[in-house]
């Protein structure tokens, strides 16, 4: 059992969309195909990742390091004995060998888009979806049928209007989604809140609406801004500043009692470690959004777990960012609170299994081997052309 290559295209996720911080237009991601030569149903185990939108494409990190560390080393060390697979934490050793410690900046989106597709193949020479699998191997096989997801969308774009930033959240409610997400913090606090209401004409009430203004504020804009959606009762005010400004986010608990959520952009468990401990955050109402495609993979991520457990929290106030399969079968295997959801950007990797339908808020995962990405047709089409 071996892998036999590592294969890595660029694609392009560009569009005119922008949020607070940067715009989309040139944005692009990576997708890999990990080749092995365990043949199942009479072909071979390819295993596909990629990485989640706001980081671009990462080719040439893979190719200058990551890639050639595993194909160089021993094929018999990268083999679980135990389970008759191949070992994930073992390759992900391969892939960080002669790294030095910290530094968790672009690497950990090359690693981790490898990883992703290291654990599409495990599960899938194990014969089962990844949900399941991890169920099984650390959740005492409980898994949850069913993820909670919300919508992301509400991004700023020429000629979008009050008008078409409704028709937009109409769509989501109309889709199944009880909980939407709007983006922040690119117009000035009166013409946001505006926009916020508007939005809350569409949704109801606050407890359905979510905002992001994606690192952008300073302190003092950030605690207007509390000071400004409090009344609202919104679902949560997101990565108000930078993702590393921990003094930040914790001045800003003392003036915003509501839930809050940040960490889609910390890459490692010494980051969200430090954010636990120093930022302020309140496990009894505030989320946690790392992303396993951008920080060094779902090895990294069940170190992240622990730290969690370790500083108190539960894996239910976990909500990964990414809006990708990945992220929705580690929800349903193990036990975190739901995912982000994508339904029309940064296609075709967001969104989920063609033909499993949003119900009241919730998703149901694909019974397919593996993550699931050939339930999905484009972007199976796409990947397809790696292998």
């Amino acid at each position: 059992m071996r892998i036999l290559d590592i294969r890595e295209k660029t694609a392009s996720i560009a569009s005119p969309i922008a949020n607070a911080y940067i715009d989309f237009s040139g944005m692009t991601c990576s997708v890999v195909a990990v080749v092995t030569d365990v043949v199942r149903d009479g072909k071979p185990v390819v295993g596909y990742g990629f990485n989640s939108n706001g980081r671009y494409g990462q080719g040439a990190l893979m190719r200058d390091r990551f890639i050639a560390r595993v194909m160089e080393a021993d094929p018999e060390t990268l083999i679980d004995r135990d389970n008759d697979n191949l070992d994930p934490f073992a390759i992900w050793k391969a892939l960080m060998t002669n790294e030095k410690p910290g530094g968790h900046g672009e690497r950990s989106v090359a690693v981790g888009t490898i990883d992703m597709a290291v654990w599409d193949a495990v599960a899938k020479i194990a014969g089962v979806p990844l949900w399941r699998l991890l169920a099984d191997r650390y959740r005492g096989g409980v898994a949850d049928e069913k993820v909670w997801v919300y919508a992301a969308g509400g991004y700023y774009y020429p000629g979008k209007d009050h008008s078409k930033l409704q028709d937009e959240m109409r769509s989501y409610l109309q889709r199944g989604y009880k909980v939407v997400k709007m983006k922040i913090g690119a117009a000035p606090l009166a013409e946001d809140l505006r926009r916020i209401e508007a939005v809350l004409d569409v949704v109801g009430e606050g407890r359905y609406l979510a905002v992001d203004a994606n690192g952008r504020f300073d302190a003092e804009t950030a605690i207007a801004y509390a000071r400004a959606l409090r009344p609202y009762g919104l679902f949560w005010y997101e990565e108000a500043g930078d993702p590393l400004d921990y003094a930040l986010q914790a001045k800003l608990a003392e003036h915003y009692d509501a839930p809050m959520a940040t960490g889609e952009n910390l890459f490692s468990h010494q980051d969200a470690r430090n954010l636990l401990r120093y930022a302020g955050m309140r496990p009894d109402r505030d989320f946690l959004q790392f992303d396993c495609a951008l920080s060094y993979g779902l090895v990294e991520y069940l170190r992240t777990l622990e730290v969690m457990k370790d500083q108190g929290w539960s894996t239910r106030r976990v909500v990964p960012h990414g809006g990708h399969q990945m992220s929705l079968n580690i929800a349903a295997g193990l036990h975190l609170g739901g995912n982000e959801s994508y339904p029309d950007v940064f296609q075709p990797f967001g969104g989920f299994a063609d033909g499993i339908a949003v119900e009241d808020g919730h998703v149901r995962l694909p019974q397919s081997p593996g993550v699931g990405f050939e339930e999905k047709a484009k972007l199976y089409e796409l990947m397809r052309e790696l292998a």
